[in-house]
């Protein structure tokens, strides 16, 4: 078995740190953007530290990359008027437009988006330890996601370009804003996954809120300027400063129409319950997971162990969609332990820009420490760290730990660790497995490992009741986007494909008529005469 490497070393010194992916001053962001304008900040600002550790004279220390305003309540609501204005019930500039106008606003921005890439891609890396190929990967994708999301608004809107005539009424049914939208996303995919509700809020016509995720604040600031010149006064507006004092007075006002966010149940429930008027509040959601692998005795024993280590431990395992609790047939308990072991012991640990870096250092300052609770507390109730070095640490950097057997008593089985911890539990009954998808208070994916068509099929006509998407013979995952992405239980509220995302900002609007020769007169000098931005027969190619 390999020998886990000396984590300390693996930190670089200031002069170790390739020229091109350095940063060579500190980003110190005192400006915020509100009602069209870029406003300067005098007050508080918080610093932004690296998970990065850099070798100096006194030992170990941690990279400041730079700082962000810190404001407060009464800066928020300001923020959250200029997007109410905006709106204006409707009537405003930005949801009063065309498709095509916001369409045009929305292609506009992307491109000077694409002018940042560098900019944002490094600050990837710094702030929350991405590998330079999965920030890269992840910039390209967000743009893709744009693109794909003007497609399927166009589709939706050629759709929606005809009239209906039943029972004697004559109607078009298009979409509508919602109104004003609160969007927050989480640190691991701080750009994709908040553009993932961001850019279909804003293109369906509402106007927004963004406050950035704790870690991964910095990357958006080279973007600000970009919204800014992008889209009309007030239509897109930053919120910057610590969530427990800007949220609740905005929540509390009952001026949000929706609320988005990717994170934690708890603190999703916590903000529902802050709006005085829960039925006008619409939620879209991607919450906590616990995916669970499932590893049948019929399964490719060396496809499973391949789909499992991807699933778990891709990016340090700091994904919603990662396998989080791995159940295997006891007849093959052993051999899939040996193996994960084995895979886990090839695994790169260093830096963002190493080439071929598997396992890089954790954003969470208290991540490291939590982490080894779990893995104690495992091992109190009877598990072992099955590969040499699991659960090792130094500062921001944690070898992966292998635990075997994992049972109900313990911390893991319960708490999404969201970090490089690999529960293992051995079956013998399919049934063990299945009850535990069915207590679960989670319910995003599952993945299924077999040759057995009819244990398979058992499987999945159990799992498509308790989860929302069941991967056969391959790792949990969001993509493709087109594909639908949400979840049961506690793990989301709505649905977050390129077309559903759409769909989920916005409200299906109907304009109906009798079909008398009067009112059909009507409408065909609205539609003739280009009358209106909403009753039209036009449509975007």
């Amino acid at each position: 078995m390999t020998k886990s490497p000396n984590l300390e070393s693996l930190f670089p010194s200031e002069a170790d740190i390739p020229v091109e992916f350095n940063l060579t001053e500190t980003i110190e962001q005192r400006e915020y953007l509100v009602n069209g304008e870029m406003r300067q900040w005098h007050g508080k600002t918080q610093d932004v530290w690296s998970p990065v550790y850099v070798k100096t004279a006194n030992g170990l220390e941690q990279k400041r990359i730079g700082s962000y305003p810190i404001t407060d309540a009464t800066d928020a609501m300001e923020v959250l008027y200029a997007a109410v204005k905006a709106y204006d019930n409707g009537r405003g500039e930005w949801p009063a437009m065309s498709v095509a106008q916001r369409i045009e606003c929305v292609e506009k921005f992307t491109q000077k988006m694409i002018q940042k890439r560098s900019e944002v891609v490094k600050l990837l890396m710094w702030e929350i330890g991405k590998s330079l190929g999965d920030s890269e990967k992840e910039f390209d994708r967000t743009v893709q996601y744009i693109y794909d999301t003007i497609g399927a608004l166009k589709d939706i809107d050629r759709n929606s370009s005809t009239f209906i005539t039943e029972e004697g009424i004559i109607g078009q049914v298009r979409r509508s804003p919602l109104g004003v939208v609160l969007c927050m996303g989480p640190f691991n995919y701080p750009l994709n996954e908040t553009f993932t509700t961001l850019i279909p809020a804003l293109i369906m016509g509402n106007t927004i809120l963004f406050k950035p995720p704790k870690h991964g604040t910095l990357l958006h600031y080279p973007l600000l300027e970009a919204f800014r010149s992008s889209f009309p006064a007030g239509v897109i507006n930053t919120v910057y400063g610590r969530g427990n004092s800007v949220i609740p007075s905005m929540m509390e006002s009952g001026k949000i129409d929706v609320l988005t966010l990717i994170g934690s149940s708890k603190v999703a429930d916590k903000l529902k319950k802050m709006h005085p008027k829960v039925n006008r509040l619409r939620a879209i959601l991607g919450l906590d997971a616990k995916n669970a692998a499932i590893v049948t005795e019929s399964a490719d024993l060396e496809l499973a162990v391949k789909e499992c280590m991807l699933g778990s431990l891709s990016f340090n395992g700091q994904r919603c969609t990662a396998l989080k609790m791995m159940w295997v047939h006891r007849s093959l308990v052993d051999t899939f332990n040996a193996r994960m072991a084995e895979e886990i012991a090839k695994l790169k640990l260093g830096m963002m820009w190493d080439k071929g870096v598997n396992i890089t250092p954790l954003p969470e300052p208290n991540k490291p420490a939590y982490l080894k609770e779990l893995i104690e507390d495992a091992k109190l109730h009877g598990a072992k760290v099955m590969n040499e070095g699991g659960g090792d640490s130094s500062k921001s950097l944690v070898y992966p730990a292998l635990l075997y057997p994992v049972n109900s008593k313990m911390k893991v089985w319960h708490e999404e660790q969201f970090g490089p911890v690999v529960p293992v539990v051995a079956f013998d009954d399919i049934q063990e497995p299945i009850d535990y998808l069915i207590e679960s208070s989670h319910g995003q994916q599952v993945s299924i490992f077999g040759k057995d068509v009819n244990q398979i099929s058992e499987l999945m006509d159990v799992a498509v009741n308790q989860v929302s998407r069941v991967n056969i013979n391959a790792q949990c995952q969001r993509g493709p986007d087109a594909f639908p992405f949400t979840g049961r239980k506690d793990s989301a509220e709505g649905t977050l494909s390129v077309t559903a995302a759409l769909r989920s900002f916005s409200i299906r609007t109907v304009v109906a008529t009798k079909a008398t020769p009067e009112n059909k007169a009507i409408v065909n000098q609205i539609v003739e005469n280009q009358e209106s931005n909403f009753l039209s027969t036009r449509f975007i190619l």
